[in-house]
């Protein structure tokens, strides 16, 4: 896990942080829109609604010092589930490599969406801006073949389902 900061503000909801969540073995990546001073009270349940319910319970994240992540909320939450919580070192590449090169990506399609204005409208009416590029990005990467795995993570999704491999309630990100 990873926050991608100093984004330009989005829609009526201000936000400006985007939470960049990399599943380890599948290579998928989840984008969770934040402001920049959202709390972990703030952040946990997002992170249940769009990743926890979904995937089920993590066994490990691998992030780095943030204070969402060392906070006592998290601290209680990661004995509850008996999640381990791994810290890095900053700058380590063998463990931030790919989440580096994703939030590179993430910023490049913002800040090219943004060149035409932080919003627009479609020919139904309907405003949209960067936080509306989300759930497209997602799809690009699901369906996009992995360098390292030689797939795409949805088919390595779909493998794991199929051959029952993967069936278990705890995932290791």
């Amino acid at each position: 896990m990873s926050w991608v900061t100093a984004l330009p503000s989005s829609d009526d909801k201000s936000y400006n942080t985007c939470l960049l969540i990399v599943k380890r073995y599948s290579k998928t990546h989840i984008f969770l829109p934040f402001h920049k001073d959202d709390t972990a009270m703030d952040t946990a349940p997002l992170l249940w609604s769009r990743v926890i319910s979904h995937t089920g319970l993590i066994t490990n994240i691998i992030s780095d010092r943030d204070p969402k992540f060392t906070s006592a909320l998290w601290t209680n939450l990661h004995r509850l589930f008996e999640t381990k919580l791994s810290f890095s070192t900053a700058n380590n590449p063998q463990i931030y490599g790919l989440a580096e090169r994703m939030i590179q990506t993430l910023e490049d399609m913002i800040r090219r969406f943004c060149v035409y204005g932080l919003e627009f409208k479609d020919s139904d009416g309907f405003t949209h801006d960067w936080c509306t590029l989300i759930p497209a990005l997602e799809l690009e990467d699901k369906t996009s073949v992995h360098s390292f795995t030689g797939q795409t993570p949805r088919t390595f999704h779909s493998f794991c389902l199929t051959w029952n491999q993967c069936s278990s309630s705890l995932i290791e990100w």
